[in-house]
């Protein structure tokens, strides 16, 4: 049953997810429920047709049949591979339709998935053992054969009935149980089966130094390692043959290719009678289905599709394999398939039912995983020590512990899921907030729900695009000299920011502000007309004046003054991580710039263009909702003044007053240089020894929160352009990620977004290019990305043409077009001159096109 079938049910879950979450901030043994494992199984042999017995038995599988019986062999203990004879107990003969009891605990490796029999279960087959358990393997990952599945043995169902009552069904699974023990129940509660209380202290045990950032740990090396789902799900062409569908709508931008097209925006539309419509996939030889999803749209009305089914088979020899009813709720993706175990040549999916009675359907695409593909499932061997050097917390844990525990975050992240859509805000309540979501922010990485939340409320949001574009002029020229000497202009005027900001205004009261919630297809803000260049912006300028306006706020070089007053720079510069990052500045209270940022921050996340801003994360964390603190996030702001309060707490009073004496007062200073009271007339009072402890807090305490009300002003822009729904859903990572970009370019993700135009891949100028930016730092390529394209951050595409000329003159600079993103190659004897000029040009070439006269204007 799903939450939204019950209010009862729904109720319940909330409550229980919250005990959860407490659970898991303060490090305690998560409730039984949760960790639930029932003590008693049934499995039988399920045959497997395709796979040979002699393969079979030369395997080592699941069971191996001679003569009417399965041999199913019982080791000592899961192994990762072919398991060794030494760890044999002995072999179980099963007659045809036996049932083989074993208890509810199971182990996932790399080999396969193993059950686990205790003493009383093994005695059935062999007495006189000297072991307390054994196991065996139910099925396993790289191979097909035999595998066991889970029944109802025939005699415990009849001796349960004769015991509680024929209608007696114990929950057995851990989500049953969950609403067994937290919902309410009109009648009489349901009958829980018995559970195997040594696997549940397994999965609810916390290491005695285990924190809650172990656990988040946890979740970022397990979503690294098992890849990430929605990336897997790509084009469907690696699996399929071809595309057939029942018939097309007349509109020429409606075919079948609209489904593969990875563009959520276009979509095949039928045209033909009501429940006639299908789609037949011709699948490649040897492709097994994992995942048949399709992308669907709740807008579409009554096109999108009420009931699904899909067929499998060869030739016109199909079988229904699955039957689908379609949520009137559903948000993005829905899976009609999965799980098939073996190639089917034809796959028929089968519109039998539109919502409201529609005749035609709209399908906005489709994506397949295939079994060819990485397993994303959890298995214990990706928890051993030499797969943790990135993750030291976790080294020194026991790979079991470390296994289990990432299967109890992984029903927690089911559960969650379940619930998300009911707990996230709508568009029109955007100030709501489920606060519990901010302590678990980084376990939403693992969910698989919330990609397609997120692309609904930023749909749900959106406003069409303007009438018209604004046309701004801007004197780049004013903007340098200003950015050189920004004493010259105390009002910052000159400055590119200001010239846009000033520029967007309305001209008159009728006009209406700019909103930023356009679709992403609107990828042009404004028009920029530079004056004393010549440039006819088709955007290329409007993107150079994000980059100087970026550059403007938080200059990439630390030997720059900042041209403008809305940040600072933070005490870490040149050093580590965090250096070279800005702040808020606290002394600052031109909000309504403040605001504009955040706007411009939103614009960014909803569009295909990049603000890049170096803020640390404890400015992230505050607009994303997450909590801050001194230990973890201050460090990145003023690393020194933290470990200066912590050696203060630490010192004895001799060192103290011999460090201090009368000099240290109730004052701290701030990021911007300023200096503030922390207790209201205790400016010039001296800090007594045994009132150390209480200034450090007070000191933290005025730091935290020095930039509080501008970030608020931020996030105050931010929200009228993303719903909180969004900021609720995404970690702060995720959030600049969205509106930067990705600060590390590599030459193999820029090779990823190149497409060449007269040239050939594999011509020796082009070799050179790739070589060149090899050589190049990231900085270089994150410059050389901005003269190409007007863009400094990933992903942003290329197009390489040869030089416009098509001389063979070896001092010639490249030449670039920021409005189509194209790179003009002249051929260079060498890959080091080649090297010289792209980095000259990538620092020297600022201004998109010069062949204006500066007196045109």
């Amino acid at each position: 049953m799903s939450p939204g079938d019950s209010p009862h049910i729904l109720l319940g879950r909330v409550r229980f997810l919250i005990e959860c979450i407490e659970c898991f901030r303060h490090s305690k043994p998560l409730p039984e429920a949760l960790c639930f494992v029932p003590k008693e199984v049934c499995y039988k042999i399920c045959k497997d047709s395709s796979f040979s017995s002699t393969s079979c038995s030369s395997a080592t599988s699941t069971g191996s049949s001679t003569a009417g019986k399965t041999i199913i062999s019982v080791w000592e203990c899961p192994s990762q591979s072919l398991p060794s004879k030494k760890l044999l107990k002995f072999n179980i003969e099963a007659k045809k339709g036996t049932c083989i009891r074993a208890t509810g605990e199971e182990y996932c490796n790399t080999y396969g998935l193993w059950v686990k029999l205790n003493k009383e279960q093994l005695e059935e087959h062999k007495s006189g053992l000297d072991v307390e358990e054994g196991w065996i393997l139910v099925c396993k990952h790289a191979e097909g054969g035999d595998r066991l599945v889970p029944v109802e043995s025939q005699e415990r169902v009849q001796r349960q009935g004769q015991l509680f009552g024929y209608d007696y069904n114990p929950y057995t699974r851990w989500e049953q149980v969950v609403d067994a023990q937290c919902c309410l129940h009109l009648g009489s509660k349901p009958r829980v089966a018995q559970q195997d209380d040594v696997a549940v202290q397994k999965l609810r045990y916390v290491p005695p130094t285990w924190t809650f950032e172990c656990d988040e740990d946890l979740v970022h090396y397990f979503y690294d390692h098992i890849g990430k789902e929605d990336e897997d799900l790509g084009s469907i062409k690696q699996y399929v043959e071809s595309i057939d569908v029942s018939s097309c709508s007349e509109d020429p931008n409606g075919g079948a290719w609209c489904m593969t097209d990875g563009d959520t925006d276009t979509y095949w539309e039928s045209d033909g009678a009501q429940g006639q419509h299908w789609i037949r996939l011709r699948m490649k030889k040897g492709t097994v289905l994992k995942k048949l999803i399709l992308t669907l749209d709740t807008t579409d009305d009554n096109y999108m599709p009420k009931r699904i089914a899909v067929y499998g088979g060869e030739g016109d020899n199909l079988k229904k394999l699955s039957d689908v009813n379609i949520d009137e709720s559903l948000i993005g993706e829905v899976c009609i398939l999965e799980d098939m175990t073996a190639h089917l040549p034809v796959i028929e999916i089968r519109i039998v039912e539109c919502r409201g009675e529609g005749i035609d359907v709209r399908i906005r695409g489709i994506k397949i995983k295939s079994s060819r593909e990485r397993d994303l499932g959890l298995n214990a061997d990706m928890f051993q020590s030499p797969n943790l050097v990135r993750y030291p917390r976790l080294e020194g844990t026991d790979s079991e512990v470390l296994y289990r525990r990432a299967l109890v975050i992984q029903r927690f992240i089911s559960l969650l899921d379940g619930l998300l859509p009911h707990l996230v805000p709508a568009w029109d309540y955007t100030l709501g907030t489920f606060n519990h979501l901010k302590h678990i922010k980084q376990f939403l990485l693992l969910s698989k729900r919330r990609s397609a939340l997120i692309t609904q409320c930023l749909k749900d949001s959106e406003t069409s695009k303007p009438d018209f574009m604004p046309r701004l002029y801007i004197n780049r020229r004013l903007a340098m000299e200003h950015r050189d000497n920004p004493s010259l202009d105390p009002s910052c005027k000159h400055a590119v920011f200001i010239q846009v900001y000033e520029g967007l205004k309305p001209s008159d009261k009728n006009e209406k502000m700019l909103d930023y919630r356009w679709p992403v297809s609107y990828d042009q803000w404004w028009e920029c007309k530079f004056i004393s260049e010549g440039i006819i912006d088709q955007g290329g300028g409007f993107r150079d004046s994000l980059a100087d306006m970026s550059e403007e706020l938080c200059p990439s070089s630390a030997e720059c003054p900042v041209p403008l007053p809305f940040l600072t720079r933070t005490s870490n510069l040149g050093t580590g991580e965090a250096r070279d990052r800005y702040v808020p500045n606290p002394s600052c209270r031109e909000f309504h710039k403040y605001e504009w940022i955040g706007q411009l921050m939103g614009a960014a996340l909803r569009g295909k263009e990049f603000l890049v801003l170096a803020l640390p994360g404890i400015v992230w964390k505050q607009l994303t909702g997450e909590e801050v603190s001194w230990s973890k996030d201050f460090p990145a702001v003023d690393s020194v003044l933290v470990k200066q309060l912590e050696a203060m707490e630490s010192m004895d009073k001799e060192t103290f007053e011999f460090k201090f004496g009368s000099e240290l007062t109730y004052t701290t200073l701030l990021s911007d240089g300023g200096v503030v009271e922390l207790s209201p007339g205790c400016s010039s009072t001296v800090v007594k020894y045994e009132d150390r402890k209480e200034f450090i807090r007070l000191v933290q305490k005025a730091r935290l929160e020095e930039s509080r009300e501008q970030i608020a002003a931020m996030q105050a822009g931010l929200l009228k352009v993303v719903p909180q729904a969004v900021l609720d859903l995404l970690t702060w990572q995720e959030l600049e990620k969205k509106v930067c970009g990705d600060p590390e370019i590599t030459v193999e993700a820029l090779k990823r977004l190149t497409r060449y135009e007269d040239l050939e891949h594999s011509e020796v100028r082009v070799q050179y290019l790739w070589e060149a930016l090899t050589n190049f730092t990231n900085e270089d390529r994150s410059r050389f990305l901005r003269f190409v394209t007007g863009r400094s951050r990933l992903p942003a595409p290329i197009y390489i043409f040869p030089d416009k000329q098509g001389t063979e003159t070896t001092d010639a600079l490249p030449q670039s077009s920021t409005c189509s993103s194209t790179l003009f190659l002249p051929n260079y004897p060498s890959a080091k001159v080649c090297e010289e000029k792209l980095r000259y040009a990538a620092y020297n070439c600022v201004a998109i096109d010069t062949d204006m006269s500066p007196w045109e204007e």
